[in-house]
């Protein structure tokens, strides 16, 4: 008999769960092309939340009908892709029930879709297997993608990625409760009732930590502008998501083990605090006599408003003045900031501080006139390189395109949509008002498919729109044209 069952296939390694037997199933597809399994899940999330958000119960009041459908696409992509963008009041717009969605959205986005996959697959399954090793593996080092080998001391090594799941689901919900605990009692103090401040707490401090941006308060983060506390904590919040867990992993484990950071995590914590130090001069120099902004501030808050505006161009996207009313030149300052985001593996967006660093040691290499990059006692190779190069083209490209459309759409001012197309693409949130100023249709469709582009990733989607990945058995004869 147990022949006969072996022959028939009824092995008792087999799962007989068929749950666990599906989640094998989506395993195996994801092992094969790990870059289009990310963005068949990460759209079909939208999609899902779309159609939420778009029933009559997800919208507040009675007899208002449901939410249009550009505006539910709109903000189902803002929330998914973390970045803060919107086309309705946020605090007026939603029943509890499109806000519990909104809410479960931004979880989903800011642990990321693939990391969040393998999480569940741990849960059902029990065990964490080399194909749910594959897909988390994906969200923390994209370079994974590609043919070739990778530099696992980038990010986090395949083996240890159990640890690191386990890292990103207690570092997210300790990090927001902690938040939550901090910001409730200041809630409290401004005249909020209990229950208004313990779930709009954890709201903000949720879109605070997946640097989100979305407000749920009626008068948005203005109350609290020269609130020194409620800035410092949600501050913490945004660096502490935009650093990345693959980071908060390597600090974790240093703080266990004193083990040495990877090139990565110091790439990353060194470059973020430089641009927030950058930013913060430049906006305070350029802001200081703008009555719009810091110029209508006393004199002891400009500078945290500074700080705190410079940390949120990381992806934060919250904002205590009026981004409409900044002057050319700042809002240029800005643009380069977010385009450049927060750390890879994090739940901010555009091209990486660590993009930015390698372009910047190439120069420096070149400068010099030595063949390899170094860092902090390292070579960095030269095929990481060529990944920053690409990714900076791409995510250019995406801009590009999007701001022509827009500007062909809506006709509104050159620095105005260079803005919001970038927040978009960085997923920053941080908005001149364009979004809130009766955008058409087609304007809030375009800027969606650049959130949808800029959160799935440069490196991921280039993968994906790839045929096929071959090898190439022959090198042409080589010949250097004139270039700079």
């Amino acid at each position: 008999m147990a022949t006969s069952n072996r022959i028939r296939g009824n092995r008792r390694d087999e799962p007989t769960n068929p749950i666990v037997r599906a989640w094998s199933a989506v395993g195996a597809a994801a092992t094969v092309s790990p870059a289009r399994f990310a963005i068949v899940v990460f759209t079909g999330l939208i999609l899902i939340t779309t159609l939420l958000l778009t029933l009559p119960i997800a919208r507040a009041g009675s007899g208002t009908g449901a939410t249009p459908l550009a505006d539910a696409v709109f903000t189902a992509v803002s929330a998914i892709c973390v970045t803060g963008l919107v086309t309705v009041d946020m605090a007026t717009h939603w029943s509890p029930f499109g806000n519990v969605v909104i809410i479960l959205a931004m979880q989903i986005g800011g642990i990321g879709v693939l990391t969040m996959a393998s999480i569940l697959g741990l849960i059902v399954a029990r065990r964490i297997g080399l194909r749910a090793k594959l897909i988390a593996a994906s969200d923390t080092n994209p370079a994974r993608g590609h043919a070739g080998p990778v530099s696992e001391s980038q990010a986090v090594r395949l083996g240890e990625i159990g640890g690191l799941l386990f890292t990103v689901a207690a570092s997210a919900i300790i990090i927001e409760l902690v938040i939550t605990a901090l910001v409730v009692p200041r809630l409290l103090i401004a005249g909020f009732d209990v229950w208004t401040a313990i779930w709009q707490g954890f709201y903000i401090s949720l879109s605070a930590f997946t640097n989100t941006g979305f407000v749920p308060f009626a008068d948005g983060m203005e109350p609290f502008a020269a609130d020194p506390w409620m800035l410092s904590v949600l501050s913490i919040a945004v660096f502490l998501g935009a650093i990345g867990f693959p980071v908060i992993f390597a600090l974790a484990r240093w703080a266990r083990s004193r083990a040495r950071l990877s090139i990565h995590a110091r790439i990353t914590l060194v470059t973020t605090l430089i641009l927030i130090v950058i930013g913060a001069l430049a906006i305070l120099l350029l802001e200081w006599s703008n009555s719009a902004t810091l110029g209508g501030q006393d004199g002891a808050v400009r500078p945290m408003t500074a700080v705190f505006t410079s940390i949120m161009t990381r992806s934060g996207g919250l904002s205590t003045v009026d981004i409409g009313a900044m002057n050319g030149s700042t809002l240029l300052v800005l643009d380069m900031l977010m385009f450049v985001g927060g750390g890879s593996a994090s739940t901010a967006g555009g091209i990486k501080v660590t993009t930015l660093a390698v372009l910047f040691f190439a120069a420096v290499a070149e400068a010099r006139g030595v063949d390899d990059m170094e860092a902090f006692d390292r070579r960095i190779p030269n095929d990481v390189l060529r990944l920053a190069v690409s990714i900076v083209l791409w995510g250019a490209t995406i801009v590009a395109i999007s701001t022509v459309t827009i500007l062909h759409i809506t006709k509104a001012p050159l620095d105005f949509v260079l803005f919001d197309v970038i927040s978009a693409f960085a997923t920053c949130g941080l908005s001149t008002g364009l979004t809130s100023n009766d955008l058409p249709d087609s304007a809030k469709y375009v800027l969606a498919a650049t959130m949808w582009a800029g959160r799935v990733g440069t490196v991921t989607l280039a993968a994906a729109l790839a045929a096929s990945q071959r090898r190439q058995l022959f090198r042409r004869a080589e010949e250097r044209p004139i270039v700079g």
